[in-house]
Order: structure tokens, then C-alpha cells, then sequence
């Protein structure tokens, strides 16, 4: 059982494990990024960010590309749908953020996403996506050239497909890794199912039988329905993946790479005590303050607390609290009153 949870390499990007933080808009910040990897994850991934807004000098972008604290290693994810933007993008950020990999999207299922040909429309169309793979990777190996060191892999991300009659991930993943991708991350539903129904988890058994038989050494990692470190273990043991990535599993739960760890490891894992969940959401506010105003930070936690409040005692109670917090203040003395310690 411990094989499971093991070192994994991207090129030349060594990692201690393979249980990631998944790149979840509106999500990954640093502040929770950096929650995630106090608690275990082997990787963590920057909300997307826009190749167009990037290359255009968009100020709100290079908060999206901030290095956390105790983040030694971590990728940025960019979308867009120009090769040579989005290569510009790409050796915008190894020169701005400095991250160790750079990841494309080509599988966000959001329409203002996809009707700009970027996101999930790249992996239906696997001709474009070979494109820009070759355009970023080419630029980073130029980049290493130039500088002496060793080059930053490129990664990408697709979806099974658009829709159940037009499954493209096979060919989508042929053309990303024949282009230079250094690993492919496969979430198995379509750009129809969005995040709703089943993901189907024998696609990415079959995504990893086909790229570990044609391109030995390239690793396959999985995402879809991990809400438990029992779920981690079954993909892994079902599909036979390198590595896993936690995104909505994650939200409110940044324990889970350590529950998940420990199940990996020792079989068994143990839950969080509700003073430990609030205590580290509130360590989230303190640091989303920092990066985004105290205003902005304290509604986007009024979602971020709510999570974390899921399966407490009274949670449904509090949560009706939580949606009403404007300040840091209000948090305080609304978790006060019901028995949390905060500092």
C-alpha cells in the first residue's frame, strides 16, 4: 500500500509525492495554496491565468502568480488559444513568478473559456493544441539555453472530450506529449457534463495504459469526484496513474493530503477536530487580507468558511452567520460565539 504514494518527475522537476492541489479558479490563491502544502500536498497549481490579459499587462493577473510563503515548488497554469501568445505568456511568467512548471489548460468547461477556442475547445481540437504544446515548450527550452540551466516542463490538462458522442481525449494527449508535454493531467468527463455526473474513471485507466506504453517516463495524473483519501487510493489502484489532484475535494479540506497520506501509508486516517478546520480558515482570511484588502477577502471567505463549517456540529446554524461577515471583526466574534479560540 505505501508504493502508492510515491515520488514523481516532470522532466527534470523532481517531486516528493504525488498528491496535488488541482488548479481551481477562484480558489487557488496563495493564502490557500499555502494551507495545502502546510498539510501535505506534494504540488500545488496557480488559479489560470489568462494568456491574453497577461501579455497585455493586466495588473490583476500578477497577484494570481504569487509564490506562497512555504511553496518551494509549484506551476502556473495559463490558458489561451495563439501559440505564439501564449508562449509569450509562458516566458512572461518563468521571468516574472519564476514557478517550476508551466501547465496549459485545455479543459476548463466554461463557455467564456472555450468560445475563445481555449480551455476544453483544445481538446477537440488536437491539431491547435500540438501547436501551442510546441510553441511553449520550444520557448522554454530557448529560455534554458540562454540562461545555462534546466529547461521548465511544460505540462497540459484536458478533459475526456466535448461531449459523449466526441471522447478526443487520445488524441489530444498524443498530440500534447508528441509536441513536448511533460505530463498530461486527464479529467474524465466531457465539456458537457461540466462538473456534474460520474467521472469516468476507466478512460483515465486507458489514458495511462496508452501513454505509459508509447512514452515511458511520462507521467498521467488524475482529477475527478477525489473527495476522500479513500477515493485517492481507488483511482490510483483503478487506473493506475502517477499522481492524483484534489480540486472541490480540497475546498474547505486542505487535510486531505495529509489524511490521504496517512491512508496511503498506514491504511488508516484520522478527522479534524472543528477547532483545528476554523483555525486554519481563519489563518486563510489573515493572509487573503494581506494579498486582496480586508473588503474583498472577507466576502470571498464567506464561501471558503462555509466549506470548511460542512459536517460540524451547528455548521448549518453558523453557515447562516458566515454569508452575513463583512470584516475580520465580525469573523471573530461570530466564531467567538460559538466556543472557537482564534488568535
Amino acid at each position: 500500500m505505501a508504493s502508492l504514494y510515491h515520488p514523481v518527475k516532470i522532466g527534470s522537476l523532481q517531486l516528493e509525492g504525488n498528491l496535488f492541489l488541482a488548479p481551481v479558479a477562484g480558489y487557488s490563491d496563495r493564502a490557500f495554496r499555502s494551507l495545502c502544502i502546510e498539510f501535505g500536498a506534494s504540488f500545488t497549481y496557480t488559479e489560470m491565468v489568462s494568456s491574453e490579459a497577461l501579455t497585455r499587462g493586466s495588473g490583476k493577473t500578477e497577484k494570481l502568480l504569487q509564490r506562497a510563503h512555504n511553496e518551494k515548488k509549484y506551476a502556473v497554469q495559463i490558458f489561451g488559444s495563439d501559440p505564439e501568445r501564449m508562449a509569450d505568456a509562458a516566458s512572461m511568467v518563468a521571468d516574472e513568478a519564476t514557478p517550476e512548471c508551466i501547465d496549459i489548460n485545455a479543459g476548463c468547461p466554461v463557455p467564456k473559456i472555450w468560445k475563445n477556442g481555449a480551455g476544453s475547445a483544445l481538446t477537440r481540437d488536437p491539431d491547435r493544441l500540438a501547436l501551442i504544446v510546441r510553441a511553449v515548450t520550444d520557448r522554454m527550452k530557448n529560455k534554458a539555453a540562454a540562461e545555462e540551466r534546466d529547461t521548465m516542463p511544460v505540462t497540459v490538462k484536458i478533459r475526456s472530450g466535448w461531449d459523449d458522442s466526441a471522447l478526443s481525449w487520445k488524441e489530444a494527449a498524443e498530440a500534447a506529449v508528441s509536441a513536448g508535454a511533460a505530463a498530461i493531467t486527464l479529467h474524465p468527463r466531457t465539456r458537457a457534463q461540466g462538473y456534474e455526473g460520474k467521472a469516468d474513471w476507466k478512460i483515465l485507466a486507458e489514458l495511462s495504459a496508452l501513454i505509459h506504453s508509447s512514452h515511458p517516463g511520462i507521467p498521467v495524473f488524475g482529477s475527478g469526484d477525489l473527495f476522500t483519501p479513500e477515493s485517492a487510493k481507488e483511482m490510483l489502484e483503478q487506473t493506475g496513474c502517477d499522481g492524483v489532484m484534489f480540486a472541490r475535494g480540497a475546498m474547505g479540506n486542505p487535510f486531505i493530503f495529509r489524511q490521504a497520506i496517512e491512508y496511503l501509508s498506514e491504511g488508516t486516517w484520522e478527522a479534524v477536530p472543528a477547532q483545528d478546520r476554523i483555525e486554519a480558515g481563519w489563518r486563510e482570511l489573515r493572509q487573503l487580507s494581506e494579498d486582496s484588502g480586508e473588503t474583498a477577502a472577507c466576502r470571498e471567505m464567506r464561501k471558503r468558511f462555509c466549506a470548511y463549517s460542512k459536517g460540524l456540529e451547528g455548521g448549518a446554524f453558523l453557515r447562516l452567520e458566515i454569508v452575513k461577515a463583512s470584516s475580520i471583526e465580525d469573523y471573530r466574534n461570530l466564531f467567538a460565539s460559538h466556543g472557537f479560540v482564534l488568535s
